[in-house]
């Protein structure tokens, strides 16, 4: 097996993120936990996305909304973690 390839790491976003915040190892205070857990997206961009899907849905997407889409989805999945793992910090438990 290629050395590079069993040390290899994602470096996705989403797992950069989760790597970055580790409530195990005391990064990650209360505070900002539960400041982590009231973040939203605003109505506006729940909208747009609704319009993204029906678009895909119907095959009329653009290759620009495409990767609007993609974005969301993206960022919708690394609040996500960061909230899963703010919800066990405030929870008193290891991620």
């Amino acid at each position: 097996m290629d050395a590079g390839v069993a040390t290899y790491r994602n470096n996705s976003a989403t797992a950069i993120w989760s790597r970055l915040i580790e409530p195990d190892h005391g990064n990650l205070t209360p505070d900002a936990a539960r400041a982590w857990l009231r973040l939203a997206f605003p109505e506006e961009d729940h909208k747009r996305v609704d319009e993204l899907y029906k678009k895909a849905q119907q095959g009329t997407l653009t290759q620009d909304e495409g990767e609007d889409l993609d974005d969301y989805i993206r960022a919708s999945d690394e609040l996500a973690i960061i909230k899963a793992r703010s919800s066990l910090k405030r929870a008193g438990l290891d991620a």
